[in-house]
This record gives structure tokens, C-alpha cells and sequence, in this order.
């Protein structure tokens, strides 16, 4: 068998193929294209090629394995994988070394590919959030441009900002200066409808969000950022699990009698945790979370409202990995993982 490995960048990437004893049968650097990455793998035999998982890992696994190669996509942050590579001489050719050892050797962890359909909802979710930003933004810049004037919008939603702006008054070079950013705002406005409604068509069309959104606090962007990260229900093996993926369970360093625990790892990505935490808020709110409000008034009594709604967050993380596993709903009056 043959093994190759790619230490992979956005525009130019290292490659390097060995054979079962090590030596080195092709060792060079080409441009990051879908044909270069296929050409400098033609001509071998079926290769297993590791690489690294980013930004850009998952179109070049797709792109090689439909050449007839097979793709591990590893886990960077597996110690093992580097071998005896000193990170204190650092190049690209000792990277593509080191990986291509580890290939051979088997010194790697894989690391989990989300399916097309969920790759697919986080870069709706993506978008919307970016363009929702760029609003909320330019709404900031209004404000800021109209009270170097002596001026003040009220208060309101976001998208009636042109419409508050309108009944203003104001002079008439101050309102030909915010054209360009009024417009801006009624176009952005228009997008996150459109993005909006893309969003609920995607969660009404799925049963597992169906689901989760009847847990108190969690609407459709909440259930499906959820969807989308976790992918498989069956790739955790507990609800404890689940949180430490997402960076919700306390540092730890304890040892023997000794047992200190820290803030959250917040290890995984950010934007699954933040969105958690914002639904721990308006669970710990309403009316209908039951046992969870309670909960979490009672850590709150004890060590604070931030802690609270952290831990809130992380019990919610918990209690939608359940409701998935056991395709059931919520109940407000049932404690479910802790």
C-alpha cells in the first residue's frame, strides 16, 4: 500500500507519497486546486492520504476520494500524529513528513465528517448570521452619526430603522448622508426575510428540530445550529458527552485529595455555545420551562445568575441530545440530564 499525505494550504500545499518502508516516491509542492490535487495522485495505485481537518479539508477528501483514493481526514490536535517532529524547526516539508509517517504508521485520529445536508444548513445558518451582523452594524453607525449631530433614533427593532428615520427630523445634508446606510439597512432587511424563511422551511422539514424546538428557549436557529453540529446522535455515547464537545463542562485539575474545577473549557465551536447560553436566558424566562426554571433559581440563590445560565446552558445541551436520542419532547415538569 501506498500513503500519502497533504499538509494543506489555501493557495499552495505540500505532498508527500511513501511506501510501506518509508521511502519517499514523490515529494512536492503544487497549487491548491481540485486538478493539481488529483494529477499529483495519478498514476499510483489507490493511495490512503491523510490530511489535516480545516477550512479546506472537506472539498479536497471529496475531490480525491472520487479519484478512487482513500481520505483520512485527521484530528490536528492528536499529539501522536506529529511523532518526533520538534515544532521548534517548523516547515512544510517536515509537516508533510511527520503526517506521512503517522499514515503509515497509524499514528492518527480520525476526525468526524458531518454529512452534505448539515454542512449545507450551517452555511445558511452562516450567512444569515453574517448578514444580521452587517445590519445590526450599520444601525450602530446611524446612531453614532445622528448623535454627533445632536440627534437621537429611538428605540426599535432593527428593521424599522428607516422607518423611525423617516418621521425624524433632521436637516437635509444629515439625511443625504445616511441615504447610502438607510438603503443598505432596507436591503439587508430583505435578505433576512428571504434567509428566514429558507431557515423555517429547513426546520419544519425536520422531524429532529420538530423536536427540540419544544424545549423552552430553543427556536429554529437554536435546533438546527444543534442539528447540524452534532450531525449523528449515535457518535456520543451519553448526554455528558455532548456538552464537553461544546465547551460547556468545567476545567478540572484535580488529583488525589485535591479537586479543583475551573470556568468552561469552551472547547468546539463558539457559535453553538453562545447560541445555548442565549437560550439558557430566555428558558431560565419563560413561563413554561417548569422544573428548569427552578433549577436554575436555585443556583442562582447559591453561586449567581452568570453561573446559573451557564449551567442552564449546558443542562439544555444535555436534555436536546436526549430528546433526540429517545425521539421524544420536552416536559416541563421532568429534570432530564444534568
Amino acid at each position: 500500500m501506498l500513503y500519502g499525505a497533504i499538509d494543506l494550504h489555501s493557495r499552495a500545499s505540500q505532498i508527500r507519497i511513501v511506501d510501506e518502508a518509508g521511502a519517499v516516491l514523490r515529494d512536492r509542492r503544487v497549487r491548491t486546486t481540485r486538478d493539481r490535487l488529483v494529477a499529483v495522485f495519478a498514476g499510483a495505485d489507490a493511495v490512503r492520504i491523510l490530511v489535516e481537518t480545516g477550512t479546506e479539508s472537506e472539498w479536497v477528501a471529496q475531490a480525491l476520494e472520487a479519484a478512487g483514493h482513500e481520505v483520512i481526514v485527521a484530528d490536528p490536535n492528536y499529539a501522536p500524529m506529529y511523532g518526533e517532529l520538534r515544532r521548534r524547526v517548523k516547515t512544510d516539508r517536515r509537516d508533510v513528513a511527520a503526517l506521512a509517517e503517522a499514515n503509515r504508521r497509524g499514528w492518527y485520529r480520525p476526525a468526524y465528517r458531518r454529512s452534505a445536508a448539515q454542512r449545507a444548513t450551517t452555511q445558511v445558518l452562516g450567512v444569515r448570521r453574517q448578514v444580521v451582523k452587517m445590519r445590526a452594524e450599520t444601525v450602530v453607525l446611524v446612531r453614532s452619526l445622528l448623535r454627533q449631530e445632536g440627534y437621537r433614533l429611538p428605540t426599535g427593532s432593527a428593521a424599522r430603522t428607516p422607518a423611525r428615520l423617516a418621521r425624524l427630523e433632521m436637516p437635509a445634508a444629515l439625511r443625504a448622508r445616511l441615504t447610502p446606510l438607510v438603503v443598505a439597512i432596507t436591503q439587508l432587511t430583505e435578505q433576512i426575510v428571504g434567509l428566514d424563511a429558507e431557515v423555517a422551511t429547513r426546520a419544519a422539514a425536520d422531524p429532529v428540530v420538530t423536536r427540540l424546538q419544544t424545549v423552552p428557549g430553543v427556536g429554529a436557529v437554536v435546533a438546527l445550529t444543534f442539528r447540524a453540529q452534532v450531525d449523528d446522535v449515535t457518535r456520543f455515547g451519553s448526554a455528558a458527552q455532548v456538552s464537553a464537545a461544546l465547551g460547556l463542562v468545567p476545567r478540572e485539575d484535580s488529583s488525589a485529595e485535591r479537586r479543583h474545577r475551573g470556568h468552561i473549557t469552551k472547547a468546539g465551536p463558539s457559535v453553538v455555545r453562545s447560541l445555548l447560553v442565549q437560550a439558557a436566558w430566555a428558558c431560565w424566562r419563560s413561563r413554561h420551562s417548569g422544573a428548569l426554571r427552578r433549577w436554575a433559581d436555585g443556583v442562582a440563590s447559591r453561586r449567581g445568575r452568570r453561573i446559573a445560565v451557564v449551567g442552564l446552558a449546558r443542562r439544555l445541551s444535555r436534555i436536546l441530545y436526549a430528546l433526540w436520542r429517545d425521539e421524544t419532547t420536552f416536559r416541563p415538569h421532568v429534570l432530564m440530564p444534568s
